[in-house]
C-alpha cells in the first residue's frame, strides 16, 4: 500500500523528535523512510491492556496486564561482560509481583507510582514473576487500563515502546492533514470511516470494534486501488499494437501430432490465434493443471510466429526446465523444419554469439532459455511471441523486461497452478485468461493415500520394492533444518530426514534439494535425479515446479497436513509422467478431524480446479502459493486468505468507476495513488 493521502505526510522521519541517524537507520531496515511510511506500518497484532488482572489471579504461563504500585526503585546488578540485571516488585492490594529486567540500565520506575505491566507470568519459588514486561503509565480512568496496545514488526534495536511513541508523534504531526482519495459515493455506499480516523484507530484502538472499523476502511482502499491499477494496465495493453501474424488453420499444426489434442487445447489455441492475428498485442495467461498440455498450446503459437517469418522466445525459471522445453519444442517444430535454439547461462560463448547473430538477422526460430534472455546484450527485435513458463516465478518486472526487448511481441504466460476464476480475475487483472480444464486421454491416475505414522515401516518396504522395480521416489518435507529445541520440528526437516534414510533404506542412493542451495547446486542434484543417478530425492517444496522425470513413480509428502490442498496437488503432479503406475502417499499424525478430512479430499479428487475451490473454502487463497510464495501481491494490511469478500467488492467498484471515468479525471488524488501502485508493481520482482 502506498502512503496515506496527506497534505504534509511526506516529511522525512528525521522530522520526528528522537529520530537521529541511528534510529533512522533502524527504521529504514523496515522500509520506513517518511512519516507516511511510518503510519502505513500497521500493527501485526494487539495486546489487550484494558483488562486489568489482579495479581492474586495471575495464572502461570498466561500473558496479562497488571496495574501495580512500585514498591522500590529497581535494583541494578552488574554481571560479567558488562550486562546488567534489574529487579523490583509491585503491589496492587491483592498480592505481590516480582519484576526482572535484563540489560536495561536506564530503567526508571518511581517508588509509590502506579504503572501498567504487560507480560507472561511465571511461578518461581512460590512467587509470581514477570521478566521484561512492557510498561506504560497507569491511566486515570475507572479501570485505569491502557486500551489495546499495538504490536509491530520490529528490527534489532527497536522496541515496541519506541515505535509506539514515534507513531503517536506521526499521528499528531499529521492531524487534520489527511485527504480523502475515494469517491464520496463509494465512502457512503460501504459506510467507510474517514482516513484520519482509520489511521488513528488502527494504531491505537480502544476496543476490537475500533480495529474492525479501521481495517474495513484501510483494506477496502488498498484492494480498490490495487484493482484499479490492474484493470487500467489491462485496458492500456488492449490498445497497444502487436505484431500481426498471418492467419493459418490450426488443423495444419494439429495434423502433425501423433495424438489428438483435447477440446480445451483446441479452444485455447483458437483464442491465442485470434489475438495473434488481431494487430493488438496479446497479454494472455494460459492456466492449466499439471499435465493438461500447456506446452502444446505454446508450441502452436510459436509455429504460427515462425510461419509468419518471425521469432518466438520461451523463458523458463531454471536451466533444466529450459532444456526440457527446448527438447519439447524441437519435437513439435521438426515436421515444419523450424529451428530451435537454447540460450542459458552455461551456453558456450561461440554458440551464444551464433544465436545472437541469428536473432539480429531475424531468422525464424524458436529460442528457449532462462533469465539469460533478458540480459542487456540479447536483442530480440524480430520476436513476435514471448512465452513465459511458470510465470509466477519471475514477477511483473522480469516479464516487462522481456517484453521491452520486442515492444510489439505478444505475451503468453503459463501457470500450472489452478486458481478459482474469482481469484484469477483479481491476481491477474492485467491478463486475459485461457483455461485448460481437461487432461489428455490415457493419462493414468495417480493413486493417492493418507498414511498414518504407524504404517511408516510398511511404506519403507514399498519404497524399496519400487526402486528394485526401476522406479524413483520423491520425498518432500516442510522444513530444511529442524529446530534443536523442538523434536516435532526436527522430524519435519528435509536434511534430518535424508540422513535417517541411510538407516531406514540402506543401499539406496539419496539426494537432497532445498531452497538454500545455489542455483548450480540445485541443477546438479536435479540432473542427477533425471539421469537416474539417484533413487530417492528428499526435498522441500522447491520441486513443486520442476522438470519431467519419467522414472519417478512415488511421491511421499511428510507432515502432509502442514500443506494446503493445492500445494499437495502440485506436488502429486511431479510423478505419473511415465508409463508405470504412480503413487502419492500423504504422511500424517491426525487420527480424525478437519486435517484428516482435507487429506481424504485429495485422495478422492483429481481435478486441480475442484481442489483449488476446496482450498479456497477451507483455508483461503494464500495456500495456492504456500505460506508466502511467488504470485501473491505484498499488501500492507489486506490478507487474501480472509478478505476475499472485500476484494470482490473492491474489484466490482473499480470496474464500475473505470466504466464511468476511464482516466479517473474526476478523482485526481485517487489517480495519483493508482499510478504509484502501478509503478511499484512494475518495479518489484516477485521472484
Amino acid at each position: 500500500m502506498s502512503e496515506p493521502a496527506l497534505s504534509r505526510g511526506g516529511a522525512p522521519l528525521s522530522a520526528l523528535s528522537g529520530v537521529g541517524p541511528r534510529r533512522q537507520a533502524q527504521l529504514q531496515k523496515l522500509g520506513l523512510f517518511s512519516v507516511g511510511d511510518l503510519l502505513s506500518h500497521f500493527p501485526r497484532d494487539y495486546e489487550d491492556w484494558s483488562r486489568i488482572t489482579p495479581i492474586a489471579r495471575l495464572e502461570d504461563g498466561e500473558a496479562a496486564c497488571v496495574r501495580g504500585t512500585v514498591a522500590r526503585p529497581p535494583e541494578v546488578f552488574r554481571k560479567p561482560g558488562g550486562k546488567c540485571l534489574s529487579r523490583t516488585a509491585v503491589f496492587d492490594g491483592t498480592g505481590k509481583l516480582s519484576l526482572t529486567f535484563f540489560n536495561n540500565p536506564y530503567l526508571r520506575l518511581e517508588a509509590g507510582r502506579d504503572y501498567l505491566f504487560f507480560g507472561k507470568t511465571v511461578f518461581y519459588g512460590g512467587m509470581r514473576t514477570m521478566a521484561n514486561p512492557e510498561i506504560a503509565p497507569a491511566g486515570d480512568g475507572a479501570e485505569g487500563g491502557g486500551g489495546m496496545m499495538p504490536l509491530y514488526r520490529l528490527t534489532e534495536g527497536l522496541s515496541q515502546h519506541a515505535l509506539r511513541k514515534l507513531t503517536r508523534q506521526a499521528l499528531a504531526r499529521t492531524a487534520g492533514a489527511f485527504l480523502e482519495p475515494l469517491p464520496p459515493a463509494l465512502v457512503e455506499q460501504y459506510r467507510l470511516c474517514p482516513p484520519e480516523e482509520a489511521f488513528s484507530l488502527i494504531h491505537f484502538p480502544a476496543s476490537p470494534e475500533d480495529v474492525r472499523k479501521a481495517r474495513r476502511r484501510l483494506i477496502f482502499e488498498e484492494l480498490f486501488t490495487f484493482c484499479l491499477a490492474g484493470q487500467r494496465l489491462r485496458a492500456q495493453s488492449a490498445r497497444l499494437p502487436g505484431a500481426v501474424l498471418e492467419r493459418a488453420d490450426p488443423e495444419v499444426f494439429f495434423g502433425s501430432l501423433p495424438f489428438a489434442p483435447t477440446k480445451a487445447q483446441r479452444r485455447a489455441v483458437e483464442e491465442c490465434f485470434a489475438d495473434l492475428c488481431s494487430g493488438i498485442r496479446m497479454n494472455r495467461l494460459l492456466q492449466g493443471d499439471v499435465g493438461a498440455g500447456k506446452t502444446l498450446v505454446a508450441a502452436a503459437c510459436a509455429w504460427l510466429a515462425c510461419k509468419s517469418g518471425k521469432q518466438a522466445v520461451v523463458m523458463a525459471p531454471t536451466e533444466l526446465l529450459a532444456r526440457q522445453h527446448h527438447a519439447s519444442f524441437s519435437r513439435f517444430a521438426a515436421p515444419f523444419d523450424i529451428e530451435t535454439e537454447l540460450l542459458c547461462g552455461s551456453t558456450p560463448a561461440a554458440q551464444r554469439r551464433r544465436i545472437l547473430k541469428k536473432l539480429e538477422e531475424g531468422e525464424p526460430m524458436i529460442l528457449c532459455g532462462t533469465h539469460a534472455l533478458i540480459q542487456s546484450d540479447v536483442a530480440l527485435p524480430h520476436a513476435a511471441l514471448m512465452v513465459v513458463d511458470e510465470q509466477h516465478r519471475f514477477g511483473v518486472r522480469q516479464r516487462a523486461a522481456l517484453g521491452e526487448k520486442a515492444l510489439s511481441a505478444h505475451l503468453l504466460a503459463m501457470s500450472a497452478t489452478p486458481i478459482p476464476r474469482t481469484l484469477t480475475l483479481i491476481l491477474y487483472g492485467d491478463l486475459d485468461v485461457s483455461v485448460l480444464d481437461e487432461l489428455p486421454p490415457g493419462r493414468q491416475e495417480i493413486l493417492t493415500y493418507a498414511v498414518p505414522e504407524e504404517k511408516r515401516l510398511d511404506l519403507y518396504g514399498f519404497l524399496r520394492k519400487q526402486v528394485q522395480a526401476g522406479g524413483q521416489i520423491y520425498i518432500v518435507c516442510p522444513l530444511i533444518d529442524g529446530a534443536e529445541d523442538d523434536p516435532d520440528e526436527e522430524k519435519k526437516a528435509a536434511a534430518t530426514y535424508a540422513k535417517s534414510l541411510e538407516t531406514a533404506l540402506p543401499g539406496l542412493r539419496t539426494g537432497l534439494m532445498h531452497g538454500r542451495l545455489k542455483a548450480a547446486e540445485k541443477e546438479a542434484v536435479m540432473t542427477a535425479f533425471v539421469n537416474r543417478e539417484l533413487d530417492i530425492l528428499v526435498s522441500t517444496t522447491v520441486i513443486e515446479v520442476g522438470v519431467d522425470v519419467p522414472g519417478a513413480t512415488v511421491m511421499v509428502v511428510e507432515n502432509a497436513d502442514f500443506f494446503g490442498l493445492s500445494q499437495l496437488h502440485q506436488l502429486r503432479g511431479r510423478v505419473g509422467r511415465g508409463s508405470r503406475q504412480s503413487y502419492c502417499f500423504l504422511m500424517h499424525r491426525s487420527s480424525s478431524g478437519p486435517a484428516l478430512e482435507r487429506l481424504r479430499t485429495l485422495c478422492r479428487e483429481r481435478d486441480g480446479f475442484a481442489i483449488a475451490e476446496a482450498d479456497l473454502r477451507l483455508r483461503g487463497p494464500g495456500d495456492f502459493f504456500g505460506r508466502r510464495q511467488h504470485g501473491l501481491p505484498a499488501f500492507a494490511i489486506a490478507d487474501l486468505a480472509s478478505d476475499l469478500n472485500v476484494l470482490e467488492a473492491a474489484r466490482d467498484s473499480a470496474q464500475a468507476l473505470l466504466r464511468r471515468d476511464p482516466a479517473l479525471t474526476s478523482c485526481p488524488l485517487l489517480r495519483e495513488r493508482v499510478e504509484t501502485v502501478t509503478e511499484k508493481t512494475l518495479a518489484v520482482s516477485l521472484n
